[in-house]
């Protein structure tokens, strides 16, 4: 039975970024690269897995919602970033002009991906997880 998109994994299974990337429309995919590129930019030594929420997602070992602090999808036209909030709170005037919910941010996938602004949510998404 397939599993819902928004369902949690209950073990966290390493791998299957590419996979994802490959799945999506080739329209899409150089974006997604570019946002898969920041966010391994931002958090050097964080695993990627797609087990979570069925998504490309980065954890570190160790720390609440097993150790998740971003992710990013794509729902056409856009590529999303999502991250732990309060980050884009604390980052309104910098995501101004951007879709936002809480916790994801879109990007038009005929544009390119802001990696500074990427590494950037990232970072803060990262150091509130390890707040908690």
């Amino acid at each position: 039975m397939a599993r819902k998109a928004n369902k949690k994994a209950e073990t966290i299974v390493p791998g299957g970024v590419d996979e994802y990337i490959d799945n999506c429309p080739e329209t899409a995919q150089p974006r997604l690269r570019e946002i898969r590129s920041a966010v391994k930019s931002a958090a050097p030594g964080a695993t990627e897995t797609v087990s979570y929420f069925q998504m490309p997602g980065y954890f570190y070992e160790g720390y609440d919602y097993n150790g998740m602090f971003a992710w990013f999808s794509f729902k056409k036209p856009y590529v999303r970033l999502h991250v732990r909030p309060p980050v884009l709170e604390d980052n309104k005037n910098d995501v101004e002009g951007y879709g936002t919910t809480k916790a994801i941010v879109s990007f038009p996938i005929d544009r390119a991906i802001p990696k500074a602004l990427v590494k950037k949510l990232v970072t803060a998404s990262i150091e509130v997880m390890k707040q908690k």
